[in-house]
């Protein structure tokens, strides 16, 4: 069945919201705005520092542009009709934008996933070895690595896509939640969702397990042989690299696992909210910030850049 035919008399569903108290509407469309400004603007401005400077066209940062992207997407997928609905009130979303919503935000973030993974990849290679990670490593595995992430992020979007929204809704049409979400929208079934919900704790455990396995693997060797140098300096410098990493890699798998890795029984919609703000909104804004803060290349490419600009627009006043 296509996924955005809808086999009940469900056209629209009605998206309750995170509060209905009116004093707090303009306040977090303002907290809103200036979370997902940030988003926007560390995100397109990591992709194009990465562009611009030479120095940054490696694999490890290829695929920090490649996660800054999939950051922009499902962050977008989500926040600016939530920021619509703070100021206009209107919280009805059609069946076709709320499948629409749905596929996009679950692409995304299984592409977030397996970019983790790839990236936990990289760095093993680059800190286990070192000597071949030029030749292992190289602009075809990285573009088709990424690639592969994004196939496979869609592909698995379109599973669920099709699976949700070929269930029958006819018991209401209200979604307690922000967003068009596989928890609140099965709730709202009045087909039979036991398949429904064991394909996605299957395909989703799959993705997770998966991606969390290649990390596992790719940081035991990467501790093993950060262990066996002798150098303080070579060690501290190893384990710096990784630092971003585990930071980006514990704040999304830690949120992830909570929201959806158990069964609807156990789902407080309060509780799921609350994570999702954090997993939908927050969590794209942290990426950039993880990366960038500690890191001296990105600094030193921040400020070159900077002063090209200054440069360029000294000679044209």
């Amino acid at each position: 069945m296509n996924p955005m035919e809808n086999s009940s008399e469900v056209t629209e569903f009605i998206l309750v919201g995170l509060t209905n108290d009116q004093d707090v509407q303009i306040p977090l469309f303002v907290t809103f705005f200036l979370i997902y400004s940030i988003t926007l603007v560390g995100n397109l401005g990591m992709i194009l520092l990465i562009l611009l400077d030479s120095r940054l066209h490696t694999p490890m940062y290829f695929f920090l542009s490649s996660l800054s992207l999939a950051d922009l997407g499902y962050s977008s997928a989500v926040t600016p009709k939530v920021m619509a609905r703070f100021l206009t009130g209107d919280k009805i979303i059609s069946y076709n934008a709320c499948a629409t919503q749905f596929l996009f935000f679950v692409a995304f973030i299984t592409v977030e996933s397996f970019l983790l993974a790839t990236m936990a990849y990289d760095r093993y290679a680059a800190v286990c070895k070192p000597l071949h990670y030029t030749t292992t490593v190289t602009t075809s595995v990285c573009a088709r690595l990424a690639l592969g992430s994004y196939i496979c992020g869609f592909l698995n979007a379109s599973i669920h896509t099709g699976n949700i929204f070929s269930l029958s809704f006819c018991r209401s049409n209200v979604i307690h939640h922000f967003f068009c979400d596989a928890p609140p929208l099965l709730t709202l079934s009045c087909s039979d969702t036991h398949i429904t919900e064991m394909v996605i704790f299957f395909v989703v455990g799959f993705n997770v397990l998966f991606s969390i396995l290649i990390i596992f693997i790719s940081y035991l060797l990467i501790f093993a042989t950060i262990l066996r140098m002798r150098s303080s300096e070579g060690r501290q410098k190893a384990f710096s690299t990784c630092a971003s990493h585990l930071t980006a890699v514990s704040i999304f798998y830690g949120t992830g696992i909570f929201m959806y890795l158990q069964p609807s029984s156990s789902h407080s919609m309060g509780t799921d909210q609350t994570a999702s703000v954090f997993y939908v909104i927050v969590i794209p804004m942290l990426n950039p910030l993880v990366y960038s803060l500690r890191n001296q290349e990105v600094k030193g490419a921040f400020h070159n850049t900077i002063r090209k600009a200054k440069s360029s627009l000294g000679l044209m006043f």
